[in-house]
């Protein structure tokens, strides 16, 4: 897949707690995550807000799962977003992908593994074209 689809989706952005390391927030030395999108877990661990609750949903998230959606501090946002990959992205599969997309009623995303001309998103894509053979000439 060229292009991600992840601004139709943001399932991993409901449904998960997401929680790191205090250090990453813009109050900390090197920190770029905006504290205001965060809350205090333990001395030691933040989670963004509206994650660590019983219906979460990360309070950076703009628009409508499952519709068009956009992370409001994607160039900031921290550590577990950075490494939640979407299934297929680099050829990579993550089945925590597409768990979390059925849990917001999204189809699951292709097998990375298939030619990359048969990736479309999870649509289908129409059937190749008839190949006519010419016979062979007999001589």
């Amino acid at each position: 897949m060229s292009a991600s689809p992840c601004t139709a989706c943001g399932a991993c952005c409901v449904g998960l707690r997401v929680s790191f390391y205090w250090g990453e927030g813009d109050d900390a030395p090197g920190g770029w995550v905006p504290v205001a999108f965060t809350q205090r877990v333990s001395a030691h661990l933040r989670a963004m807000r509206g994650t660590d609750g019983a219906t979460p949903r990360c309070v950076a998230l703009h628009g409508a799962p499952g519709s068009s959606v956009a992370c409001t501090i994607y160039a900031q946002r921290p550590t577990p977003c950075r490494a939640f990959i979407w299934h297929g992205e680099a050829g990579q599969p993550n089945p925590r992908c597409n768990a979390r997309r059925a849990a917001i009623g999204l189809p699951a995303l292709p097998d990375p593994a298939a030619a990359p001309a048969q990736l479309n998103h999870g649509r289908a894509l129409p059937p190749p074209p008839q190949q006519h053979s010419q016979p062979a000439a007999q001589l």
